[in-house]
């Protein structure tokens, strides 16, 4: 089953990546991406999970999420991807994992931070030049937000418009459609990593904050600012930086021969 990737602080909001594995397209039917979506509406219903979007895509999820402090989000996640697993491995009659072994968990600060990553995730599908508008990919949060469905919803509008600051659906909705807009007018589009491989994402203060509460699991991770606010992230060395040989052909004095005896010669 998917196991956090980082241990949850109660009470934040969570943007959870899961990829299939070995990155391979085990969602490209519409089917598995329904199935992914009906039991995100049952993990919803049975742990009270607090969902303020999602995407499905061909090969990976997006998930953006608040924690209620009843692990719902951990025991949602296993459900969820517990079963489309499974249902896709009885249809296809086979065996092996279905998604990769973690998925990753960045907390996000309420705001402008996460209006953006709100933004981010429902333009996946622009991004991957699948569709122009998100309202076209049937399998994102996106047209739920901007329409609540009256039976059966996934997002939770109060607690949505609320985070975003504002104080009637109407008015967001408004804001909300601008500001996707202006992201996809203003040659944005392109991918911020800080969303799907930091561990925080937010203001300077907020990003301190999560890394003092994170305790000693926040050893080795770095502060870093992003093109709006900072993101805590861990080190990544340098590949090369391990190694100081030359690059050089292989000669004569490199070149091993088995002789008809199998003793090792030089040629």
């Amino acid at each position: 089953m998917p196991r956090a990737k980082r241990h949850y602080i109660d009470g934040r909001i969570w943007h959870i990546t899961h990829r299939c594995h070995e990155r391979r397209f085990l969602l490209r039917f519409a089917k598995d991406r329904k199935r992914w979506l009906h039991w995100l509406w049952q993990a919803r219903r049975r742990y009270e999970l607090s969902i303020l979007n999602y995407v499905a895509t061909s090969n990976h999820i997006h998930l953006v999420v608040v924690d209620n402090g009843n692990r719902g989000i951990a025991k949602s996640i296993q459900l969820v991807a517990g079963r489309t697993g499974q249902e896709y491995n009885q249809r296809k009659k086979r065996n092996g994992a279905f998604w990769q072994d973690r998925y990753h968990a960045t907390a996000i600060e309420d705001g402008h931070h996460l209006r953006r990553c709100l933004v981010y995730v429902d333009l996946n599908m622009v991004r991957a030049g699948v569709v122009k508008h998100p309202r076209q990919w049937m399998f994102g949060g996106y047209n739920e937000i901007m329409q609540p469905r009256l039976k059966c919803g996934l997002i939770d509008h109060s607690k949505l418009m609320h985070l975003c600051g504002h104080d009637s659906y109407e008015s967001f909705a408004d804001r909300y459609e601008a500001w996707v807009m202006a992201t996809m007018s203003g040659a944005k589009l392109q991918r911020e990593s800080q969303w799907s491989q930091s561990l925080a994402v937010g203001s300077a203060s907020y990003v301190y904050r999560i890394k003092a509460q994170m305790g000693h699991k926040a050893i080795g991770r770095k502060i870093q600012p992003t093109n709006s606010g900072y993101e805590l992230r861990e080190a990544v060395e340098s590949y090369n930086a391990l190694f100081g040989a030359k690059k050089c052909d292989i000669g004569p004095k490199n070149t091993y021969f088995w002789n008809d005896k199998d003793k090792l010669s030089i040629g």
